[in-house]
């Protein structure tokens, strides 16, 4: 075969630059967020993990019971605690900062919520 001696050096250079990206990043874990807690934070609806994996889920829950079954607006939590199920007026009481709480995670996930496509911005954010 002609030209095997540039063939193979070719191939390996070309499957090491294909590659490259792997061996990069291939020790490094991305590190987790741990997004700033509010002030004066006691609890929140759910537990910090379920919160975490399934905020959307419950914000959906509340829209869809609120506005389309007449649901209440005020719950209550496990301990007893009183909360308004709204993202503006429940969530982002405490959770006033977008960027520090909500962005961390989102950019570590790499999802574009649309909550801010209907809801106002929180004040510090905007």
């Amino acid at each position: 075969m002609y030209g095997k001696g540039r063939i193979i050096p070719a191939l390996i250079i070309f499957i090491g630059l294909m590659t490259a990206p792997m061996w990069y990043g291939s020790g490094d874990a991305s590190k987790l967020p741990n997004p700033e807690k509010p002030k004066g934070y006691t609890e929140c609806v759910e537990d910090t993990q379920y919160m975490r994996t399934s905020h959307m889920k419950v914000l959906n829950d509340w829209r869809d019971d609120i506005l389309r079954e007449g649901g209440a607006r005020v719950a209550t939590t496990a301990n007893g605690t009183e909360y308004v199920r709204s993202l503006q007026n429940g969530c982002m009481k405490c959770h006033n900062n977008r960027e520090k709480f909500c962005g961390e995670c989102h950019k570590y996930a790499s999802v574009n919520p649309y909550c801010w496509d209907c809801h106002l911005q929180p004040k510090e954010a905007m």
